[in-house]
């Protein structure tokens, strides 16, 4: 065997064994290698979670995703999210955020659903007044109210006082399937404490009608609060002077005389 041959035989030898240390090397690294910097373990929804309900463990579960697609409000792991309330519909596959869930402190679950800075005003409505029908939790309304302008006349107005309210509880007695209409008795909105004085004096002066919103529509038109009536001031009638008539009786030879006095004039009167 020639030297050259041997030197082949070397050098396949060397390189064979390099790629083996290289390839174990690799596999070593990748098999101790800690979690990717990159990913992070977030909570997502495994069913939909309805508007108002409890988060159950059973409902949600962690996977890990990009950091730069994970909200800054999203929950690390599932203990966070269990035994708050929902609420915005969450679907499955959705991402838990801590915007969309709100802390059960205790009582009724829908007392967790209004905002700190909001009151919950329940209002009696009917088919019509419940928007035939078509009015679920999470949607929004205006309310309108309707006044008799003089009494005893047909004659009334009708103006909007509160707009893009979100309703929180409707009592539906019939009906569960959220395409159809139910039989709507009470709904239940979320306003702030000036908002509920408003509704509650324009309901007691005459009838309320709610009018269904779209969601994407946040726009206002008008005053968000009926405005308060300004106290009057008893009216105050100035008096007017009426030049009063003055009679000045003189006797005399020729029968007298009668002199008249109005205001600064004054005739005198033969009698």
């Amino acid at each position: 065997m020639s030297s050259r041959t041997l030197t082949l035989i070397g050098v396949s030898l060397v390189m064979g064994l390099g790629a083996a240390w290289m390839a174990d090397s690799w596999l070593s690294a990748r098999l101790n290698a800690s979690p990717d910097d990159h990913l992070r373990s977030v909570v997502v929804a495994t069913v939909e979670i309805p508007f108002g309900q409890m988060v159950e463990a059973q409902q949600v579960t962690t996977v890990r995703m990009p950091m730069d697609t994970i909200p800054d409000d999203a929950f690390d792991s599932s203990e966070k999210a269990v035994g708050k309330i929902a609420t915005f519909d969450i679907l499955r596959g959705d991402i838990v955020r801590g915007a969309r869930l709100s802390e059960h402190l205790g009582g009724s679950t829908l007392a967790s659903l209004i905002a700190p800075d909001k009151r919950a005003i329940s209002v009696r409505v009917d088919d019509v007044v419940g928007v035939g029908g078509f009015l679920l939790p999470g949607n929004r309304v205006d309310v309108l109210a309707t006044k008799t302008t003089n009494a005893g006349s047909n004659s009334a107005v009708s103006r909007t006082i509160l707009e893009n309210l979100r309703v929180l509880a409707v009592d539906q007695t019939a009906g569960t399937d959220k395409t159809q209409p139910v039989v709507v008795r009470a709904v239940t909105l979320e306003m702030s404490a000036s908002e509920a004085e408003a509704l509650v004096t324009a309901q007691t002066e005459g009838k309320l009608q709610l009018a269904l919103r779209n969601p994407l529509n946040l726009e206002k038109k008008t005053a968000a609060v009926a405005p308060v009536a300004p106290v009057v001031p008893a009216m105050v009638v100035a008096a007017v002077a009426v030049p009063k008539r003055v009679v000045q009786r003189s006797s005399g030879e020729g029968g007298g005389s009668i002199t008249v006095i109005r205001g600064t004039q004054a005739s005198v009167v033969k009698r």
